[in-house]
């Protein structure tokens, strides 16, 4: 793409596009527009060397947040298009740019800031990325991670659990040194992250189902299904009553009746 085009682009409006992507799991398109931001903020700071090497001031750029937050967010969705592909190597070479960003001159204390939270969320992943791969030995050093970083046991577990449904891991003691954080109160499973909650959710109920409990399996897809319905992805709601409808024999009258009123209630 031409520079003087790439110029003109808005790096949050490219930040809103990848979000969308990423909602919608288009990894080529998540690929192509981390590539796009990167090169936009690319070239907005190579202007400004140019302009700082004559010794003028650089002409006023609107963003939102430091110009270090755009490199680093590339490089995460990069790393995620990747990782979701599978593509393992190049995942973790994206990891290691985002790590490291400190080479960015003139950073602001926002600015080292951001630094910081793209490297610990290169820690998080890097775990993220090699439990996905099949690296069971670093199970209770991630385990660990979690239990430092409350804020991350939620998106841990989703990883933890999908990689033991995909990989035939028993984890039900890793389970319960989270049970506290995952039943709250005993009620309904519930989270501001209700995306995160809903993987977690969904991918619970085949590990209980993988795990013979075909009714503790049911219990995570009305979870599930419930938070579908809020996140509004009609996707995300079929596979939940694709999973439900192959456990209805063996889950419990009362388990039906609630999912028939759940159904009525979101006509």
């Amino acid at each position: 793409m031409r520079k003087s085009i790439l110029k003109s682009l808005k790096p949050d409006i490219i930040v809103e596009m990848l979000e969308m992507a990423v909602a919608f799991e288009s990894w080529n398109k998540v690929m192509e527009r981390a590539d796009m931001l990167y090169q936009c903020v690319q070239a907005i700071h190579e202007e400004g060397q140019e302009f700082q090497s004559k010794g003028v001031a650089a002409p006023f750029i609107n963003i939102e947040r430091p110009m270090v937050y755009y490199y680093g967010f590339s490089h995460l969705m990069r790393g995620m298009a990747h990782r979701k592909m599978g593509q393992v190597d190049q995942a973790r070479a994206c990891i290691d740019q985002y790590a490291d960003l400190g080479w960015m001159e003139d950073l602001d204390e926002v600015g080292m800031q951001v630094v910081q939270e793209f490297r610990h969320k290169a820690q998080m992943n890097r775990y993220a990325l090699e439990i996905e791969a099949g690296q069971v030995q670093l199970l209770e050093e991630f385990v660990k991670f979690l239990l430092e970083h409350p804020e991350e046991w939620l998106a841990g577990l989703k990883v933890i659990t999908e990689s033991a449904v995909r990989h035939r891991w028993q984890i039900d003691r890793v389970l319960h040194m989270f049970g506290d954080q995952i039943q709250g109160d005993g009620k309904e499973i519930d989270s501001s992250n209700n995306d995160d909650m809903y993987h977690y959710c969904y991918q619970r109920a085949l590990y209980e189902q993988w795990m013979g409990r075909p009714q503790e399996a049911v219990e995570f897809i009305l979870q599930a299904i419930r938070l579908a319905y809020k996140l509004e992805m009609d996707r995300y709601f079929i596979r939940c009553t694709a999973l439900l409808e192959s456990l209805r024999e063996e889950a419990t009258g009362e388990q039906i009746g609630r999912y028939r009123m759940m159904l009525e209630e979101m006509k």
